[in-house]
């Protein structure tokens, strides 16, 4: 019988969905909720030292359509890290891990570039008990004028040096939370790796517009007439996900084995987790997803994931986790391969010609045959 318990990085996941830091862990009553409904760990919504600059605006969001007009493929946000006082999170991580002492709660935490802030951030979260770090270097629009988010993630020197600040300090599993808005996503990710945290996250949220209003000529989400680019989301994403993830487990095998990746994008069902464990996830992480369906969907996604497993007779994660990386190469080895292939199934079929029995002489190809045999 397949589990989907799993232990990353010493912590004790009953089944590999995570909730992604965002609005479904936005306080202690959705938090709560996640655990009682069954996640495997929750990310609580990303907070820092001073709140007091984090103003939201509505409407914060848009969505993309399919043809249909009815499924949403695409999500766009211009949210904010938390808004409330990081004392009152301090109470309420207390309070939750009362609750659910077997939960796993994982804090993400944002900071600019200050070792202090960076060290008390850490040291107050793991007093109140919180389980492990996810430090949010991602985030393609919140606060970059103080230098926050993916305007620190985006520089591998910068995010090296911050995550050596962390990892002085933690006592708990750190992951580094990687933005898609690079070139290549190995270098930043590389970086977080020599300064030691015990694993990453991809991907964040990617940047976009959503559209334009043909009848306004305003972009959307608009607020006030005007907008600012946000965060892309949703199933739309998860090609683009899956590429990165791919490209970080790749490096993470050679250069760093052993260290963890959480995958993220798109993530909606079981189906969908099993793709990124094949490419190398140990956990998968769902934030929009709940948006769209809910905390009791991570039932059906359990329940999919078993499914997949008992199909290809896996007993564990671990059976499968990173199957699929070795069915990737260049484009001049895909060349290679195929023009050996087909000139294997030339000289096959060129072989199948060559009279073996007297009932194969054919009047027509009489002196064709005969050469043939001459020449074998």
């Amino acid at each position: 019988m397949p589990t989907l318990a799993t232990t990353v990085d010493g912590l004790k996941l009953p089944n590999p969905f995570v909730i992604g830091s965002g609005p479904p862990g936005t306080n202690m009553n959705v938090i709560n909720k996640a655990f009682k409904e069954g996640w495997g760990a929750v990310i609580a919504k990303t907070v820092s030292l001073d709140a007091s600059k984090v103003v939201n605006v509505t409407p914060r969001y848009a969505k993309l359509y399919a043809n249909d007009g009815k499924e949403v493929i695409g999500w766009e946000n211009i949210e904010l890290i938390s808004d409330r006082k990081f004392s009152i999170w301090i109470e309420e991580f207390k309070k939750i891990k009362d609750a659910y002492p077997e939960g796993i709660l994982i804090a993400s935490i944002m900071e600019e570039f200050s070792k202090d802030a960076w060290v008390e951030i850490v040291e107050r979260c793991q007093d109140a008990g919180v389980d492990a770090f996810e430090c949010n270097f991602s985030c393609p629009h919140g606060l970059p004028e103080r230098k926050m988010g993916a305007a620190m993630g985006q520089v591998p020197e910068i995010l090296e040096e911050v995550c050596g600040w962390v990892m002085s300090a933690a006592k708990k599993p750190v992951w580094a939370k990687m933005t898609p808005n690079v070139t290549r996503i190995q270098d930043p990710s590389r970086a977080s790796l020599r300064a030691g945290c015990q694993g990453l996250a991809a991907i964040n949220t990617i940047r976009s517009v959503m559209g334009v209003n043909l009848d306004t000529l305003r972009p959307e989400p608009t607020v006030e007439g005007y907008t600012t680019p946000g965060g892309y989301s949703c199933r739309a994403v998860k090609p683009i996900a899956l590429r990165m993830v791919m490209e970080i487990a790749t490096m993470i095998r050679s250069e760093f084995p052993g260290r963890s990746l959480s995958g993220i994008g798109g993530v909606e069902t079981g189906r969908d987790a099993a793709e990124f464990i094949l490419l190398g996830s140990d956990t998968v992480q769902v934030c929009t997803g709940v948006m769209k369906f809910g905390y009791a969907h991570v039932r059906q996604m359990c329940d999919e994931l078993l499914q997949f497993m008992e199909k290809h007779n896996f007993e564990t994660l671990s059976d499968f986790k990173g199957k699929s990386l070795d069915y990737f190469t260049t484009h001049a080895e895909l060349v290679r391969m195929q023009t050996k292939r087909k000139a294997s199934q030339a000289a096959a079929a060129e072989e199948k010609k060559v009279v073996k029995a007297d009932d194969q002489w054919s009047g027509d190809e009489f002196v064709k045959q005969s050469n043939d045999l001459a020449r074998n």
